[in-house]
């Protein structure tokens, strides 16, 4: 799938890429083999949200203020280049002027510079997190991070809860907007997707997208194409949407009350659902019931392996996660396995080649990063992160076998750890 306005690396965004697969672009999987385990390094943080990779060994972390908020005050992100195996700071940005406080995103263009989105601010900086220029953003609302389009130009979007949202288009270049705001037909709180130059918009009660034309220089939306997912049920917005070259998934209910934990922080009576709708035809879609229970809620996408065909979904405030096998073109999901209870609330990450899946499972007050085989659930390792809150927010693979979790006030880092005959073995044929 075509992430042309991204720079070349494994993992140059949050998700991995707009299109929200979270599949690494290059690089190798964790291949945990028999009587290999997981261990980790972490260090406090204040508010990571996630890290990007850019040229090998350059691991980038973007962290958020908190405090000020509270006391009503505008906040300030950070960017820091970190040892990609101590995670200590190499170099730091300046603090970075955000405003209303939302955990923003980061991404890398092609260009080779970094782009922060936090607050109503979108900052460029180098690679050496030295700041490069500033634009600030035209809604006094916080703007839940952007989309890069194969053109080159991004895509943000202020988080809105009732008014109309807004799409903003910059030049990466000027870091100018290309013209007027976008109008969407509808408030959206979830971030945004994309393939190619076209945008998908989770609103708050039906999903939508617009297309980049060259001759008029703005978004036009596609009037053939609209889900109203809500309908007259009682379920509450979605959330983020995966786009899979020929579906698009995502997950309801997505109104919670998560402080620390999403686990018993649903607001809705209902249970939430998964939801398809064909990137071709919005007439074609469905809606499955993930866990079937009450308050059911979620902060973030599900998980589509489209090599296996396998789409992975939770209800974190119920502490389940489900997976199923889906064929194109049937109306039919068949369950490979469920999980309960099990903590599951941030983005994911997938190895296709190993089928290893990463996700998090909070239990016992703390949260532990956990290796499951996609298609069976067979669990093939965990360890503790250090993090004593539920992340709900943005994990990437490292260098080697390695990922880095963030969980607000922890980021750390998750590798193999060979037994030691086996890597004794390996000093030896070295």
């Amino acid at each position: 799938m075509s992430t042309s306005g991204y720079f070349t690396s494994p993992w140059p965004a949050e998700d991995g890429g707009p299109a929200r697969l979270q599949v690494p672009r290059s690089g190798a999987a964790l291949g945990l083999q028999p009587g290999e385990t997981l261990q980790c390094v972490t260090r406090n943080t204040v508010l990571s949200t996630m890290t990007v990779l850019g040229a090998p060994g350059e691991v980038y972390l973007l962290t958020h203020s908190a405090l000020r908020a509270r006391l009503g005050l505008a906040t300030t992100s950070c960017v820091e280049l970190i040892d990609p195996v101590s995670l200590k700071p190499l170099r730091r940005s300046p603090r970075l002027p955000g405003g209303p406080m939302w955990p923003g995103g980061m991404a890398i263009h092609r260009n080779g510079d970094l782009y922060v989105v936090y607050g109503r601010y979108l900052h460029r900086l180098n690679r050496a997190c030295a700041l490069l220029g500033s634009l600030k953003l035209p809604v006094n609302e916080p703007y839940n991070s952007f989309v890069i389009l194969d053109n080159g130009h991004m895509v943000c979007k202020n988080l809105s809860a009732t008014r109309a949202a807004q799409l903003h288009v910059v030049n990466a270049q000027t870091l100018q907007a290309t013209g007027p705001d976008v109008v969407c037909p509808e408030p959206s709180i979830a971030r945004l997707s994309a393939v190619g130059n076209t945008v998908y918009v989770v609103g708050v009660r039906s999903i939508f997208r617009y297309h980049w034309s060259d001759e008029a220089g703005t978004l036009l939306p596609d009037t053939d194409w609209r889900f109203d997912y809500l309908g007259d049920s009682a379920q509450t917005y979605g959330w983020d949407v995966v786009l899979d070259g020929q579906n698009a998934w995502f997950m309801d209910n997505g109104l919670h009350r998560y402080l620390y934990k999403m686990l018993g922080a649903g607001v809705s009576p209902t249970a939430n659902r998964l939801l398809r709708v064909s990137l071709t035809d919005a007439t074609d879609h469905q809606a499955w019931g993930i866990s079937g229970m009450a308050g059911g809620s979620i902060t973030n996408p599900p998980l589509v392996d489209t090599q296996r065909r396998i789409v992975v979904a939770y209800d974190a405030a119920n502490a389940y996660v489900r997976a199923w096998r889906f064929e194109p073109g049937s109306p039919h999901l068949t369950t490979l396995w469920h999980k309960h209870p099990f903590g599951c609330a941030s983005h994911m990450v997938l190895y296709p080649e190993t089928g290893e899946l990463l996700l998090n499972d909070y239990r016992r007050l703390g949260e532990e990063v956990v290796v499951l085989d996609i298609e069976t659930g067979e669990e093939r390792a965990r360890v503790r992160s250090g993090g004593l809150t539920q992340g709900v927010v943005f994990p990437s693979p490292g260098w080697g076998r390695d990922v880095y979790w963030s969980s607000m006030g922890r980021l750390a880092r998750i590798s193999v750890a060979e037994p030691e005959a086996m890597a004794a073995q390996r000093k030896l044929e070295f």
